[in-house]
């Protein structure tokens, strides 16, 4: 995978690795390798000084926001520590590194402090995840739906929500794009 401004290091994990467990090694609570890319769980009161490590640290530089997401793991088959993860994928193109961090949220209260004052790029990611799971990002400069209508009462990620909804359809208004 290589690309004339980005290239991959597959020596670069252990590095990663090394550096993030000498300064935060009690933080963590798992790390994993997944293909070419480091993954690292922790808890989500922990995010901000993970990603601010990573992202400042110079020896690393994880400057490149990839994405962000959610999954609730109420119903899923090994237990996990908390209901929800959120998950950042950040990239180092200094190094060539690509990481995986997994922030462990509660089920009540759903919340974890948002990282947009370290990645702008997180901004969309941490209002769809507050949309479809319900997830409380702290500091978020503008939090509120993006993709559901703004009196929807529910979170259609959630595992306790039905596959058909709950009827809520009927409590919107029809836009029509062409009129008969």
């Amino acid at each position: 995978m290589d690309h004339p401004l980005i290239r991959f290091d597959a020596t670069a994990n252990a590095k990663v690795l090394a550096r993030l467990q000498a300064q935060l090694g009690s933080e963590l609570l798992h790390t994993y390798e997944e293909g070419l890319q480091l993954g690292v769980d922790v808890h989500a009161k922990d995010i901000l000084s993970l990603l601010g490590f990573l992202k400042n640290d110079p020896e690393l530089s994880f400057t490149g926001f990839i994405d962000l997401t959610a999954v609730d793991y109420s119903k899923y088959v090994k237990p996990q520590p908390e209901r929800y993860g959120v998950i950042y994928i950040l990239m180092a193109p200094t190094i060539g590194a690509s990481i995986k961090v997994r922030a462990f949220v509660p089920a009540e209260p759903a919340c974890i402090d948002s990282v947009t004052s370290l990645y702008q790029g997180a901004d969309w990611g941490e209002r769809e995840a507050f949309d479809f799971f319900g997830i409380q990002f702290v500091g978020h400069p503008n939090l509120k739906r993006i993709l559901m209508p703004e009196g929807y009462r529910d979170h259609p990620l959630r595992k306790e929500y039905p596959l058909r909804g709950r009827g809520e359809r009927a409590d919107f208004e029809v836009y029509r794009a062409f009129s008969k």
